[in-house]
């Protein structure tokens, strides 16, 4: 009788929060193509009622990047293939249904920070450390991390990092860009559920707009992100629930915005 394998990325369902965790310890959550496809599969079949996701890392590390033994021997054909895969799971999940939030603790190393520049939010325990040495190691970026690490940092400190194999601390990685909250040690998961729940409330076809649309905006001439904001601005406000939560804060059955207060680093 075959026994079932064990799974690499676990999933639970908390009401409208799935989590998400690579459970690969023994290997530093290092990310081979089973890991990806298991990734991919997971936020594939996440049921409805999830409307926000927590992606975390089983054991000392979030995710020390690149399962390096499947690139010893590959073809340059192979190679290509290999980070077209990654490019589609990747393009799932950052572009998918459910906005994301990373936790990350430990590394968070070349292919482990391309993983985390696919989320929508993320969260640094103090522990965590981000790299990229692909430099070092005779190799180039091949998760999408040139283009969406690029964007959260900038090229000039990617290829600095890269270079010279720079890494930066959790409280380095909040004021250049890598992470959008630090925490303490053990605060990660509490932080991340917090969030995606808060996200989870939030009306589903605003947070589509947030995911889809933002990034295209951002891409595209002045006059062209206009037009898009103000598509995206009609079409939301026209939304039966939009217009209910509009109706429920002029009626004063909602808060107004106040500031936050407490001992999380949060980025500017």
């Amino acid at each position: 009788m075959l026994s079932k394998k064990t799974p690499l990325v676990g999933v639970s369902i908390h009401d409208a929060v799935a989590c998400l965790t690579l459970s690969r310890p023994h290997k530093r959550n290092a990310l081979s193509l089973q890991v990806v496809s298991e990734l991919r599969e997971a936020f594939e079949s996440l049921p409805d009622t999830v409307r926000a996701v927590v992606l975390d890392g089983q054991g000392e590390h979030f995710c020390a990047g690149l399962d390096l033994s499947e690139l010893a021997e590959t073809s340059p054909a192979e190679g290509l293939m290999h980070s077209r895969i990654w490019y589609e799971a990747f393009e799932r999940i950052q572009f998918g249904q459910r906005p994301v939030v990373c936790v990350m603790h430990g590394a968070v190393i070349g292919g482990g920070l391309e993983l985390a520049s696919v989320a929508h939010v993320r969260v640094a325990e103090q522990s965590a450390y981000f790299g990229l040495p692909e430099g070092q190691r005779g190799i180039f970026l091949g998760g999408g991390g040139s283009v969406r690490v690029s964007k959260l940092i900038g090229a000039s400190r990617v290829g600095e990092m890269m270079l010279t194999g720079r890494v930066y601390t959790a409280e380095e990685g909040l004021q250049v860009g890598l992470t959008h909250y630090v925490v303490g040690a053990g605060e990660g998961r509490r932080k991340g559920m917090e969030l995606a729940q808060r996200i989870a409330s939030n009306a589903p076809l605003s947070n589509f707009a947030i995911m889809h649309a933002l990034p295209l905006i951002a891409e595209q001439t002045m006059a062209h992100g206009l037009m898009t904001e103000g598509l995206m601005a009609t079409v939301t406000q026209s939304d039966g629930e939009a217009k209910a939560r509009m109706r429920a804060f002029l009626e004063k059955r909602v808060g107004k915005v106040v500031p936050t207060s407490g001992a999380t680093q949060e980025a500017k």
